[in-house]
């Protein structure tokens, strides 16, 4: 997490992604309509994108063709988002353009990273993907401002850090 919020804190992250929700903003309104779409865009586009179930979807999607994690996601994602938007507003629905990209990118990347997609490395992903929802929950709840979308990149490197210390506990 540590690594990734420093690698995240120099691309600023969620300052990109607050520029492309204000941009859609923008694009969207009508007469300032739209109050809180960028929030809402950021914070739904956060929680659709660091769960266990967008990562083990994917790569299982990718990996086998079995896509039945993602059906499952996207039931659960939809009932979340009308309950999201009945709140927040329709940023929400704008947040499916990143998860789109995110998914599909996780699903056509897993080809291409079978060979270190072991039950630990996915296990590990799903545990930083964990912690970010916890931030995102303080976000939501207005408990600390955490700017989760920095640490995004902590769920790739956990990766390579999962293989280093599988190979070196079972080095010794």
């Amino acid at each position: 997490m540590v690594l990734g919020g420093i690698v995240g804190g120099l691309i600023d992250i969620e300052y990109q992604m607050q520029k492309f929700g204000q941009m859609l903003e923008r694009k969207l309104s009508k007469n300032g309509q739209t109050a809180g779409f960028t929030k809402a865009f950021v914070t739904a586009s956060l929680i659709y994108c660091v769960g266990a179930m967008a990562i083990m979807g994917a790569f299982k999607s990718g990996l086998t063709g079995n896509n039945t994690i993602l059906y499952a996601k996207a039931m659960l994602d939809g009932v979340t988002a009308l309950v999201f938007a009945s709140s927040m507003g329709i940023g929400v629905l704008a947040s499916a353009i990143p998860v789109f990209i995110y998914q599909g990118l996780l699903t056509l990347s897993a080809e291409l990273l079978q060979g270190v997609l072991s039950p630990q490395v996915i296990t590990e992903m799903g545990a930083t993907g964990g912690l970010l929802i916890v931030g995102i929950g303080f976000n939501i709840l207005e408990i600390k401002e955490i700017k989760v979308g920095n640490l995004l990149p902590g769920l790739f490197i956990a990766i390579p850090l999962t293989v280093l210390f599988t190979r070196l506990h079972l080095g010794m």
